[in-house]
């Protein structure tokens, strides 16, 4: 007597228990896949972004007008774009105020390391969730092999005469539980490692553009500094 091997029936002659796992196992497969290609192109944007900013901004032209340009209407800011505006904004808006030296400058540092908070949740939303499925997916899809074993061997508890026909269609839809299992974790390990690695990158890169441009505030404010003194020794 032939028997049905094939994987759609397999599936669909499961138990409900094991099914629910392979349904569940699949959503956490297909969420994974949908997350992977939004973070893919989000990381791109982001370095294209941080890429096209630096060689504007150590162009070496004026501040002022860099900031001007982003204030363009339908101007899209990257994330190092975001932290330098707000950097730049705080530190205007304490000049205007009639601030000078150091708490200007502790005014606007406080500002970009805001921004730089927003940018990494921004870019670390929903990475742990690759984790979470790359590491409990195999234990759920054992789960499933380990629930469908035990019915196939407590129905051929009941059977007068066991053949390698009967036994063979439950251990293999059991099985298929284990591969769906591996086949959700394995891309989200695999993607998870490689855009945490991509992401710290990133990161390290935006904090040492705030370290630099805090640098440049300091040394703006200081050559302000020294030529109003010049000015008034002169006068």
């Amino acid at each position: 007597m032939s028997v049905d091997m094939t994987f759609s029936h397999l599936v669909l002659q499961a138990s409900f228990v094991v099914q629910l796992v392979m349904l569940t196992l699949l959503a956490a497969s297909v969420a994974s896949w949908v997350l992977i290609f939004r973070k893919r192109r989000a990381l791109r944007q982001a370095h294209a972004g941080a890429e096209a900013f630096e060689e504007r901004f150590w162009s070496g032209g004026n501040l002022a007008e860099i900031y001007a340009q982003m204030q363009t209407p339908h101007h899209e800011a990257g994330g190092m774009e975001r932290i330098f505006r707000a950097g730049f904004r705080e530190f205007s808006r304490m000049r205007k105020q009639g601030a000078a030296g150091d708490p200007t400058i502790e005014a606007a540092h406080r500002a970009m390391r805001v921004a730089l908070s927003r940018e990494t949740d921004d870019l670390e939303s929903y990475v742990p969730f690759l984790a979470t499925v790359g590491s409990t997916s195999p234990y759920v899809g054992l789960f499933g092999t380990v629930w469908g074993i035990m019915n196939a061997f407590m129905a051929l508890g009941q059977m007068q005469q066991a053949t390698l026909t009967t036994v063979a269609p439950g251990i293999a839809e059991a099985l298929i539980a284990t591969a769906m299992g591996l086949f959700a974790a394995i891309p989200a390990v695999v993607a998870y490692n490689r855009y945490a690695s991509r992401i710290e990158r990133m990161l390290n890169r935006y904090e040492i553009f705030v370290e630099e441009f805090t640098s440049i505030l300091q040394r703006h404010v200081q050559a302000q500094h020294t030529a109003g003194g010049a000015r008034s020794a002169a006068d």
